[in-house]
């Protein structure tokens, strides 16, 4: 029986929940003293910011409109380039990403792509046990260690040839529920990021690599110079040089599509380019403008990349990075491979074929894929489209690129499908979220926290602003708990069994479309929620404990009186 509690490695840090096998090595008492350092050093400065980010979407309610800072404006205009790309960062042509699960992390680093992004984020459910095991696995990832046997004795291995390693920690907006330094939750943000950055920064670059992150859902430059001072903090405190640390960033809010310019500069000895973050940045435009009516949008699947807003913000990732000299990275591919129907996996290849061409052309220098059958696709577009290692020599569109561009709304319709589609993608999500899956195959999309996260807003825009569907019929509580309804009922069948927690999942998500302010992040409700079933799942294991030594203690004691 695995012990339960909270244990103090120290008096100000505090560890909480169920205790994970492998966790003594993770949490050594050396890394957690580093991890409360920075804590200790950079926590008021992120409240800082995230009170900044409060500030900010009121003004937005109140109907300001975002615009390129005039006070940066000096270095948008500067002649100015980031440090030099590192060796194995300078052919990033296909990228694939996925959670932490030692299954994935074996087959994603052997798939034949350039880089696997290792993700405590978006496609990862963050209970306790997920992240203490990602940080191990990754642990042995590095060092070439890490193996997994499946229940039918496959074994997985690393291949002598692997995909660089990079890693994408969770947003500066999330605390870390299990740990406290002086009384209060850790960032998630440097919790993931201190930990991978103690325990493998020095093996990395002994291997000719180094440290290297994605960093995820910033909205601003300053956000992107918390980061860079992190990162100054974190090396000089385990005596690696500045600049050994190299990042990109997903511009995947609205707000630091402004900042392209600023958020490289204040990264610039550190910056390893931008990439588009495609699903949060739809996310972040309905969140951001969730008050505003007329800028409600169509269905998730018109959508596409080479769309009014969507599409001059790709280009203009393109013009920035190329200008500075870094990468200009594309966006996701959500399809997977279908296994019998070839009509349908055909299409489903049509679609990340035509996608990936219009990223070549337009200028990105790589681009990713979700599942390792797709690695193959995606290189094969890059290979013939793209002569050399990147083409951070492509100046992109030489069209100006100005903020009506990057706030132009689409046209398209919401039909019934799209809604109950936008419905059931997200309660499904939510359910396997709270079961611990943070990444899950629906309807042959690899759904992720971003993708629930669109839909969710979507039927939130849609019930505050009484869109109108195709059918002529206004989008209202009535519709959407009448919708809700159909799409449980035919989900009772496949998710309503043991260890389910569908009830949970449409609760909550009553709450966040229903509720009268957009709530944020599903994340953090959904959060809340996984910490309660932990420590529920925590009781009923103590229980059980209670009741092994109790009959243990009962048998002992007849056959003492036996004897």
């Amino acid at each position: 029986m695995e012990k339960i509690g909270a244990f103090r490695p120290s008096s100000d840090i505090e560890i909480r929940g169920t205790f994970v096998p492998g966790q003594e090595e993770v949490l050594a008492p050396d890394a957690l003293s580093f991890l409360a350092k920075l804590c200790r050093q950079f926590e008021s400065r992120r409240q800082e910011l995230l009170r900044r980010r409060r500030d900010l979407q009121e003004r937005l309610h109140a109907g300001a409109v975002p615009a390129f800072p005039p006070e940066t404006g000096t270095i948008r205009k500067g002649d100015w380039r980031v440090a030099d790309i590192p060796r194995d960062l300078v052919d990033r042509r296909v990228e694939i990403t996925g959670p932490v699960d030692r299954k994935m992390i074996i087959n994603a680093l052997n798939s034949g792509a350039n880089v696997f992004m290792a993700d405590f984020e978006d496609s990862n459910s963050p209970t306790w046990r997920n992240v203490v095991e990602g940080q191990r696995n990754l642990r042995e990832a590095v060092a070439g260690t890490i193996a997994f046997t499946a229940e039918g004795g496959k074994e997985y291995r690393l291949l002598p040839r692997t995909a660089t390693l990079m890693v994408r920690p969770r947003g500066w907006h999330l605390d870390e529920a299990h740990v406290r330094v002086d009384g209060a939750p850790v960032s998630a943000a440097l919790f993931d990021f201190a930990l991978f950055f103690f325990h493998n920064a020095r093996a990395l670059v002994a291997k000719g690599s180094g440290p290297y992150f994605y960093l995820p859902k910033m909205e601003s430059h300053l956000e992107a110079r918390l980061w860079n001072d992190v990162f100054v903090a974190a090396q000089a405190e385990l005596g690696l040089p500045i600049g050994t640390i190299r990042a990109t960033v997903l511009i995947e809010t609205i707000l630091a599509a402004f900042e392209m310019d600023e958020i490289l500069f204040e990264l610039r000895e550190h910056s390893a380019g931008l990439n588009c973050g495609r699903w949060d940045y739809i996310f972040s435009f309905i969140k951001k403008f969730s008050a505003d009516p007329f800028r409600v949008l169509p269905e998730r699947g018109r959508l596409t990349m080479d769309r009014l807003f969507l599409k001059a913000y790709s280009e203009r990732l393109v013009q920035v990075c190329h200008r500075r000299g870094i990468h200009a990275m594309g966006g996701m591919a959500a399809q997977i491979p279908i296994k019998g129907d070839p009509f349908a996996h055909e299409r489903a290849i049509r679609k990340v074929v035509d996608d990936k061409v219009r990223e070549v052309r337009a200028g990105h220098d790589g681009t990713w894929v979700a599942h390792p059958g797709l690695v193959p696709v995606a290189r094969g577009v890059f290979d013939r489209e793209m002569a050399g290692p990147n083409q951070i020599g492509h100046p992109g569109t030489d069209e100006t690129i100005g903020a009506s561009d990057l706030l132009a709304v689409p046209n398209g319709p919401i039909t019934a499908a799209g809604f109950a589609r936008n419905v059931e993608v997200a309660i499904v999500y939510l359910e396997s979220w709270l079961r611990g899956r943070g990444c899950v195959p629906i309807a042959n999309l690899m759904e992720d926290a971003a993708t629930a996260e669109i839909c969710r807003a979507q039927v939130w825009q849609w019930l505050r602003h009484r869109a109108l569907l195709v059918d002529g019929r206004a989008v209202d509580r009535d519709l959407y708990e009448k919708t809700r309804q159909r799409v449980v009922a035919g989900l009772r069948e496949s998710l309503d069994g043991p260890g389910s927690r569908l009830d949970r999942a449409i609760a909550l998500f009553d709450r966040l479309v229903i509720s009268r302010e957009f709530p944020d992040f599903l994340t953090e409700p959904a959060y809340a929620e996984l910490v309660r079933i932990e420590k529920e799942d925590a009781d009923v294991e103590r229980r059980a404990d209670a009741r092994e030594r109790m009959g243990e203690r009962t048998a002992l004691a007849g056959h003492r009186a036996a004897v």
